[in-house]
């Protein structure tokens, strides 16, 4: 009998009107739906200096980094809805992945993310939906272990995409942002079974 998943759900944006954190909200729903215990993240709860490594080896990991890394240890899956910044992944996101991944003199690094489960959306008002920043995300999560499902959302047009209530309008969309977190809860209890 599949096990009951631990799910990680944040959003790569801290803006209080982000469209991320309200889509981040109805796949996490989604997860629930399924069966999966999930905790809410907000980034913007953890302020972290930029990732450089004379600051690293001066000052050691940030307070918050290692908070995060124990978040982190705690949860089975991660699900992440994510900004797309120039093409690309936003810098927050980039920055917390980097900081939780570093070793310590007693840690190997990716110890705290390694072998994780990760489910991917986005919503950006630009036309693909932030698929682009999506498919450098999955190459970075990719490269460090963090097995990605294939299911994913890009929601497009954003800016018109979501109701008063934080809900998509498209009940297509709607359904399928849930279905990404549905999805992510059944093939990480699979796993932890």
């Amino acid at each position: 009998m599949p096990g009951q998943p631990k799910v990680l759900a944040f959003s790569g944006s801290t803006r209080r009107a982000s469209y991320n954190r309200r889509l981040i909200e109805i796949g996490a729903a989604g997860a629930r739906e399924a069966g999966a215990v999930v905790t809410l993240l907000d980034l913007a709860n953890y302020p972290m200096p930029l990732y450089q490594g004379d600051l690293e080896a001066e000052q050691g990991l940030p307070e918050n980094a290692l908070r995060l890394r124990q978040i982190f240890a705690a949860h089975d899956a991660l699900l992440i809805s994510a900004p797309e910044y120039n093409s690309s992944v936003a810098p927050l996101l980039k920055n917390t992945i980097d900081w939780v991944s570093r070793p310590t003199a007693s840690e190997p690094s990716l110890k705290y993310i390694q072998g994780k489960i990760a489910g991917l959306l986005s919503a950006s008002p630009g036309r693909l939906g932030g698929l682009r920043g999506l498919t450098h995300l999955r190459q970075i999560l990719g490269n460090i272990e963090v097995m990605v499902i294939p299911q994913q959302l890009a929601v497009g047009g954003a800016a018109d995409a979501f109701d008063q209530q934080g809900q998509l309008k498209d009940e297509q969309l709607q359904a399928a942002a849930r279905d990404v977190g549905r999805r992510l809860a059944e093939v990480s209890a699979r796993l932890i079974g």
